[in-house]
């Protein structure tokens, strides 16, 4: 994958890592635990890409996640994707959920209404769970029936995600199980 470049940063969770090419911000890197792990889990996605100061605009996009991660209100709206090779109905359930405002909610289900029907629920849940630019596209704001978690496919799954809600100040009425 040539073109591609990435950079690792600072956040209130820890160390992440944002990818970008040309046309816009291609995946963001919740930590993994350690720098060396964030690191190695871009190279196994990405290949051996050069590791580089970012762009301007990158370091905008870096900016707001930082902000945004430190309980600061971002929308994230101003970041440009570059989405290309992801499917189609993915985009879709991404670009709903960029909608959600910082603080706030939506379920799986209100995002598969606005696609088409509630029994698009588990694609919307699925699709979320391949998202490559978490925070970006806020999956973290996406909830189960009945104002649940879910699931969340980031290092430290559910905690992480209400974690990331607690740093917005959303309220969640939830309370982790063993199980989570």
């Amino acid at each position: 994958m040539t073109g591609y470049r990435f950079a690792i940063f600072d956040t209130a969770l820890g160390r992440c890592g944002v990818v970008w090419g040309e046309r816009g911000i291609n995946a963001v890197q919740l930590p993994m635990g350690s720098e060396d792990k964030t690191r190695g889990r871009i190279r196994q996605r990405y290949g051996d890409i050069a590791e580089l100061p970012p762009t301007a605009a990158v370091q905008s996009a870096i900016d707001g996640i930082v902000e945004l991660l430190a309980g600061k209100p971002n929308d994230l709206s101003d970041v440009v994707l570059d989405l290309d090779g992801v499917p189609e109905f993915h985009r879709g359930v991404y670009d709903i959920a960029r909608t959600i405002p910082p603080g706030k909610t939506m379920t799986y289900g209100d995002i598969a209404k606005r696609l088409g029907g509630v029994e698009l629920s588990r694609d919307v849940g699925q699709a979320l769970g391949r998202n490559p630019c978490p925070v970006v596209v806020p999956c973290h704001r996406v909830l189960a029936a009945g104002d649940k978690p879910g699931g969340f496919s980031a290092n430290g799954g559910v905690i992480t995600k209400l974690k990331m809600l607690e740093i917005e100040g959303a309220v969640v009425n939830y309370t982790p199980s063993l199980f989570d």
